[in-house]
């Protein structure tokens, strides 16, 4: 199989035929493979022989294609002028161009589309038809109980792994992470505060704190869970705060003698809510709790737990 020449051996044509057929057993092979690259003459042999099978044209072809030269830049025009009212342009009245609309939809999340907004409407149509159509006087009570758990859900269904299929693809752009994060969170909060805020006004009071008192403890907890969540995940962020707000409120009115569960949960939310004391604590939670954020941006860097 081969020829020696004192210490240097060559390839025999024999050996090299059956290489270029793909017939010669893999020791053989390597062992080829091996002189060659110390061996110019047998290398030019060997691919003379492989150049000639049909795997040598393809191989061939695809040494041409790569070492084809680029096509030369095309040059840049400037835009067009963009026309009011033309296709892909903003509108007569202003509106802007349907990519630009789907961009904004995508980035405010769940808040402005799906079925977010009419859980929200749902919330506030039930407490309404709670005092007037049922006669319950503590349904404004309720709502200050519901409300500030609504941003908090919001948030934990606007962003993660379990809100968004690209999320991880989004997570690592510019537009992403806690970026993208507070944006869907400002729009759940534009979409529930002034919502829950006006249905609170049309309740009756029955003893139970003002419509905007829960605006501060409602802001404190969506900044808390997105705090909380760059640890454990969103929606387990999600469900310690807002667990945590409910069962601090409910458990008073839930040992509370029958017929008196309505005023302790009424006098419960006035020790949360009332007063600038109270309030006061609010908004100390809500610094610290985007200076925690604000610390823990890098972990939005990378995908959360879900």
């Amino acid at each position: 199989m081969t020829q020696r020449n004192a210490h240097l051996w060559h390839a025999s044509e024999d050996l090299v035929a059956r290489y270029a057929a793909g017939v010669l057993p893999e020791p053989d092979a390597w062992s080829l493979e091996k002189h060659v690259e110390g061996c110019a003459g047998c290398a030019s042999r060997v691919s003379a022989a492989v150049r000639g099978t049909a795997a040598g044209a393809v191989l061939a072809q695809v040494r041409a294609a790569v070492l084809e030269p680029a096509p030369a830049p095309v040059a840049r025009t400037a835009p067009a002028p963009v026309v009011a009212g033309a296709p892909g342009s903003a509108g007569a009245a202003g509106w802007p161009a349907p990519s630009r609309i789907a961009r904004l939809l995508w980035a405010a999340g769940p808040a402005v589309r799906g079925a977010w907004l009419p859980a929200v409407l749902g919330v506030a149509v039930a407490a309404l038809a709670l005092a007037y159509g049922a006669g319950f006087p503590g349904a404004r009570a309720l709502l200050l109980v519901v409300a500030p758990v609504v941003p908090v859900a919001g948030v934990a269904l606007s962003y993660g792994p379990h809100a968004d299929p690209l999320y991880e693809v989004t997570a690592a752009t510019p537009g992403g992470g806690l970026r993208l994060a507070l944006t869907r969170t400002v729009a759940v909060l534009a979409v529930s505060l002034p919502l829950l805020t006006l249905t609170g006004l049309l309740l009756p009071a029955s003893g139970a704190p003002a419509a905007a008192a829960w605006l501060l403890p409602g802001l404190a907890l969506a900044l808390a869970s997105l705090a909380l969540a760059s640890f454990v995940g969103c929606r387990a962020a999600a469900g310690v705060t807002g667990g945590g707000w409910l069962c601090a409120v409910l458990a008073p009115a839930a040992v509370a003698p029958d017929g008196a569960a309505t005023a302790r949960l009424a006098e419960q939310l006035a020790r949360c809510l009332d007063g600038a004391a109270a309030q006061g604590v609010w908004a100390s939670a809500a610094v610290l709790s985007a200076a925690l954020l604000t610390a823990r941006r890098p972990a939005y860097d990378r995908p959360l737990r879900p």
